[in-house]
């Protein structure tokens, strides 16, 4: 075959492969990328058939590389972690430490070196946050307690890992690996390691801080100054150049991989303004490279590895999808959150996915991973995030049968903790005609505040126990839990109660908060909130109580403040009265 179609021949084959076996994945109801990792297999020197130009998949997996943890960059959010930090933060690095010894344990069940099962375990520890995102995403959960939670210890994984590959090509030589020649052509040796390491951090943060302090001030204005031009490809470009030549740069003048230049790329693109668009207008060929990178992966597996070493891959799928998913759920347990929230973080770590593979292909770089670690690694994550989508369905079964068996369960889940229960020093008459108000998020603040204005009285319930705190600190009335649990709302005292209200947009729990409700207090009043309009008509013909929606009220919302301002207030009062207006 001609040396200058090779690149089309990967394209086309890979591309149209990706699309029949993602097409066939989705069908079945799993992630797409299972598909782009099977095309990847098919068109790989492992199996018959069409062979794709290894050299040219492992350039643009480099560029599928950039453009995914340029995509996490622009969606990691300093905020969003720090309101979970207080589990997210130990939880993530404990459950990497053990799933790393899990993993350093198999290694050495097999003889193999310190250096390898270290690389080996940190490849098992780390969950695919694009997995993660997509399975959150097609239930609902991404907006949720247990959502967030989910994430924010996604991103200290990621942050962790980033870390490591920083460290890990300057201490190879210590792990028993070959040293990495760098940008500048220059290699590490055992007699100058920490040396090496301090220089490479040294690099790392100055690299940092040129990018936080000096990026987020510059790029910005450069963004204005294209978006002014009104050309929408010429956006595009100043974007996707950020990303290439940010990581490039990195690379050649502060010896930083490609990868954590790309990272911090996406963070500074995601001070700007133009965040949004970016990430609209960008998101097409993000997907279209990360495509790439998986079809790039699957190149790199040799399925026979499955037939060689059946209880080898066993050994490594039980590490990811039981080993972490029990170790999540106890550490998860024992920081007092609800099982709901253990099952969710457990069912969401157990995968393997994009930072197992880049690390995976520094550590065989480095000779501290050899092809037959790499193949089960790649063998671990098809697996694992094909059975993924069926961890996430046995949550509620799982999370029934628990309840109703285990009352050591119940024990961990709630016994002793005091977030659970209202204080002491709340007075008796305050717990009368008050108001459950369920959910302190975007809009159950905004719903708190008024009330607090108002004067009226009120009763917080949220799973977030660093939410429960921070209240507690102002004196409000709050309990941690979920409302879907009887024993939350008896708490609350929802039996003298006189309205539940739930600024959670989750249909199916809203539906059982109200069950629950009414049948501790018969005559209590449910004012409800959902994203749907489908779902909001649902709940009005079910007739479960007063339902909003968020498009709507906003609709009705501009338009009583245009009667307002136009002076018609007795068209808007027959609105209300007629209910065109909610």
């Amino acid at each position: 075959m001609p040396h200058d179609v090779s690149l089309i021949v990967l394209l086309a084959v890979g591309f149209g492969l990706a699309l029949v076996f993602g097409y066939i994945a989705a069908r079945l109801r799993l992630p797409p990328l299972v598909g782009y990792l099977i095309a990847g297999i098919l068109i790989s020197p492992n199996t018959p058939g069409v062979v794709a130009d290894m050299h040219l998949a492992n350039q643009l997996a480099e560029l599928g590389v950039m453009f995914l943890m340029f995509g996490v960059g622009m969606h990691f959010s300093f905020s969003d972690l720090l309101a979970v930090r207080r589990i997210a933060i130990p939880g993530a690095i404990l459950q990497i430490a053990v799933a790393t010894l899990m993993g350093m344990g198999l290694a050495a069940l097999w003889g193999w070196s310190l250096g390898s099962g270290l690389v080996f375990g940190l490849c098992l520890s780390v969950a695919s946050t694009v997995v993660l995102l997509r399975a959150l995403e097609s239930r609902g959960l991404m907006d949720s307690v247990n959502g967030r939670i989910a994430i924010g210890w996604l991103v200290v994984e990621d942050l962790v890992m980033v870390l490591v590959l920083v460290l890990l090509p300057p201490m190879a030589v210590m792990l028993g690996g070959e040293a990495p020649v760098s940008a500048h052509g220059a290699t590490a040796s055992l007699d100058n390691i920490w040396l090496t390491i301090g220089i490479t951090l040294a690099k790392v943060i100055a690299f940092i801080a040129l990018m936080l302090v000096v990026g987020r001030r510059v790029f910005p204005k450069f963004l204005l100054l294209v978006s002014r031009t009104g050309s929408r490809e010429l956006f595009t470009l100043s974007v996707v150049a950020a990303a290439v030549t940010i990581a490039y740069g990195s690379y050649v003048l502060f010896g930083v991989s490609f990868a954590l230049g790309a990272f911090f790329a996406g963070m500074v693109v995601r001070e700007s303004d133009f965040s949004h668009r970016a990430e609209t207008e960008t998101l097409p060929l993000r997907e279209t490279f990360s495509i790439l990178f998986f079809v790039s992966v699957g190149m790199l597996f040799n399925p026979s590895i499955l037939i060689e070493h059946p209880l080898q891959v066993l050994g490594v799928v039980a590490v990811i999808v039981v080993g972490k998913t029990i170790a999540a759920m106890a550490l998860v347990l024992f920081f007092r959150y609800p099982l709901n929230t253990a099952l969710t973080v457990g069912a969401s770590l157990a995968q393997i996915g994009e930072f197992s593979f880049i690390l995976a292909s520094v550590g065989l770089s480095l000779k501290l991973l050899t092809l037959e670690g790499q193949n089960l690694i790649l063998a671990g994550a098809l697996i694992s995030i094909t059975l993924n989508a069926a961890v996430f369905a046995a949550i509620e079964p799982a999370q029934r049968w628990i309840r109703a068996r285990s009352h050591l369960a119940r024990m961990l889940e709630r016994s002793g903790d005091p977030l659970a229960m209202l204080p002491m020093s709340v007075d008796n008459t305050y717990l009368n005609g008050q108001v459950v108000l369920v959910g302190h998020g975007g809009v159950g603040r905004s719903i708190a505040k008024t009330f607090k204005e108002q004067g009226i009285k009120y009763v917080v319930v949220d799973e977030n126990r660093e939410i429960i705190e921070a209240l507690r600190a102002q004196d409000i009335p709050a309990v941690s839990g979920d409302a879907c649990d009887p024993a939350v709302l008896i708490q609350a005292h929802i039996m003298q109660a006189s309205m539940l209200v739930v600024s959670t947009a989750d249909v199916f729990d809203v539906r059982r908060m109200v069950d629950i409700a009414r049948t501790l207090n018969p005559k209590i009043e449910a004012v409800l909130c959902t994203d749907s309009s489908a779902e909001a008509n649902l709940l009005e013909q079910e007739k479960i109580g007063k339902v909003f929606m968020a498009k709507r009220a906003l609709a009705d919302s501009m338009t009583e403040h245009v009667f307002h301002r136009l002076g018609l207030e007795t068209a808007a009062k027959s609105l209300h009265e007629t209910g065109a207006i909610h």
